[in-house]
């Protein structure tokens, strides 16, 4: 069985990777000159299983209206003529239902724990290194409000079969001493115990060099142009080289893992993902004194930020913007990273040289991705991860590859036209 993957960030190598291990001639259409080099290239490094619940839950509406007119707001809303915006601002109220938000959790933390095991498995079988750190994230209480909620959604962890634990400031700091320039500031603290963090470029990079050793071929510098369509099945996928060079593809499925410019492509055929944009930003700071960088990854619940320790580096993330395609980078949403980490890891990494970056993360209502068949023949989704897409690649990679190949998927997920 042949198939083509459309993008190679973390959803699409993961793609390819497990579709060849299933048997299938894999090739991987890519408009980078490399893997990984998009969403996936400076994300927060966080394999976040313990933090299952979507943004689309029942306190977020009064959360966003309190943020509202804050340029250093965790999450921006940047109002634009463009339908698509607001149909997805609508959709995501509606996710906020009780009811809802219930159903997204269980499903994201599923495919999350499922999504871990085969990242496990697959790091033993083919010692692939990514600056991987297997101590757990650490969600750092700072708010009394956001702390007052840590006991329930310990519990709901509990209940998904998800470990993690409550550790007051003394045991967080005992832990973890990078935490002692905060212990004044500290209510409490969540330890998601089998949560992992790594450097996302990197495995992606590694994973496609795996993958070529195995047979799957990748063309880089590839745009592609439009689907063929024949009837209601696809019949080919036109591409163009960076050399201008035109031609047509054929296979026998066709999965599409283009993250934000997934609808894109899928709306000429009829296809309208509730996906949507939202821009993320990240600095990646050398370490200048290693004896007070954490070794564990951290994430401040109340100001939505993450850092994690990239080998000789820190990575620090969050903020999330709704604006469209726009790729232009805000001095004022990186400023409050570099902000947060001058604030909370004074003196353990020099800003000043830091790499900045931001990237758009293909975000559905419910936070929920969309893996499985589409209403049209060869076609098939991997696609919608937002902020989860480090977390849930191999899971996501592996459960396409069996729906590809006639399988039944393992995890309790809501997969597309599969039950």
């Amino acid at each position: 069985m042949e198939v083509l993957v459309i993008g190679a960030g973390l959803a699409g190598v993961s793609s390819a990777w497990y579709l060849n291990q299933a048997g299938c001639k894999v090739t991987v259409v890519e408009r980078q000159p490399g893997p990984g080099l998009e969403t996936s290239y400076a994300n927060g490094g966080q394999i976040s299983v313990s933090h299952p619940e979507p943004w689309a839950n029942p306190g977020a509406p009064a959360t966003v209206l309190r943020w509202l007119g804050r340029k250093d707001a965790p999450l921006l809303f940047r109002p634009r003529a463009d339908a698509a915006q607001w149909r997805w601002a609508l959709a995501f109220l509606r996710e906020c239902l009780p009811g809802r938000t219930a159903r997204n959790t269980a499903a994201i933390a599923h495919l999350a724990d499922y999504s871990r095991d085969q990242l496990r498995v697959l790091r033993a079988a083919t010692g692939i290194e990514y600056e991987a750190g297997t101590g757990g994230i650490l969600h750092l209480f700072m708010d009394a409000d956001d702390f007052a909620h840590a006991p329930a959604k310990q519990q709901i962890l509990q209940e998904l079969g998800i470990r993690a634990q409550l550790l007051d400031p003394d045991q967080a700091v005992a832990l973890e001493p990078a935490l002692t320039s905060m212990r004044s500031r500290l209510l409490g603290v969540l330890h998601g115990i089998d949560d992992e963090c790594g450097n996302a470029h990197l495995f992606c990079r590694a994973l496609a060099s795996k993958a070529t050793e195995a047979g799957v071929r990748f063309l880089f510098n590839t745009r592609v142009e439009a689907f063929e369509v024949r009837g209601q099945t696809i019949n080919g996928l036109r591409i163009k080289d960076a050399d201008g060079r035109t031609g047509v593809l054929q296979a026998d499925a066709y999965v599409l893992a283009a993250g934000s410019y997934s609808p894109l492509l899928a709306r000429p055929l009829g296809e309208h993902l509730p996906i949507y944009p939202v821009k993320g930003y990240s600095i990646t700071a050398p370490i200048i004194d290693p004896s007070r960088a954490p070794t564990l990854s951290l994430t401040d619940e109340a100001r939505r930020v993450v850092c994690s320790r990239l080998g000789n580096f820190l990575r620090v993330a969050g903020t999330a913007e709704l604006n469209g395609y726009n790729l232009e980078a805000d001095p004022a949403r990186s400023a409050g990273i570099v902000k947060w980490l001058d604030e909370h890891l004074p003196g353990v990494a020099d800003a000043s040289q830091a790499e900045h970056w931001c990237g758009l993360r293909p975000t559905t209502p419910g936070n929920v991705p969309l893996i499985g068949p589409s209403r049209v023949g060869r076609l098939f989704f991997n696609t919608g991860h937002g902020t989860l897409g480090w977390t849930l690649a191999c899971g996501s990679g592996q459960a396409i590859a069996d729906i590809v190949t006639g399988r039944p998927p393992e995890p309790d997920f809501p997969f597309l036209r599969t039950r």
